[in-house]
């Protein structure tokens, strides 16, 4: 929402209110980085098969890296207003914990609109991907965590999440 003559004004809805995608043509180009996460919780012995490489459908933490680079790069196919961006960089670590996986995914590129949206797509996905990868030992995994944590670029500057 942006803020004109004294009356929010609806960015993505059109004077009818149909849902449309904002025109960014006059937007300055701007260098545009973002860093999101997701988390799966897992019991202990999925952790462990997973950390061991002996889960039954393979290399599980690469399957869901490379899931959710593929993921932010494809993410205007996801969600319906989204822009379709040249992205630059695209990153997606795994972390593994005794009690789950930590994703921690970072995009950039230089546009006119921000990469928040691929980034959380990213993080997604890959906590998505490792499901997929571990639901044959344990169907109770759980995704707690998608989040954006920080962006960079654009005319609202910089964001960091402060908890």
């Amino acid at each position: 929402m942006t803020k004109k003559n004294s009356e929010l004004e609806l960015t993505h809805l059109d004077s009818d209110g149909k849902a449309r995608m904002v025109d960014v043509t006059a937007k300055p180009v701007t260098s545009r980085t973002a860093l999101a996460e997701s988390f799966i919780r897992l019991s202990r012995k999925t952790s462990s098969l997973l950390r061991d490489g002996n889960l039954p459908k393979g290399n599980a933490l690469e399957t869901a890296r490379l899931a959710g680079i593929l993921a932010a790069k494809r993410t205007p196919d996801l969600i319906p207003l989204c822009h379709p961006l040249l992205l630059t960089h695209v990153d997606v670590e795994a972390k593994t914990r005794r009690d789950g996986v930590h994703f921690l995914a970072s995009v950039s590129c230089s546009g006119t609109t921000g990469v928040e949206m691929e980034a959380l797509t990213a993080a997604s996905v890959a906590a998505l991907t490792l499901y997929d990868m571990v639901k044959a030992v344990e169907k109770g995994a759980t995704i707690e965590t998608v989040r954006l944590l920080e962006k960079s670029g654009g005319k609202s500057g910089l964001y960091k999440r402060r908890d």
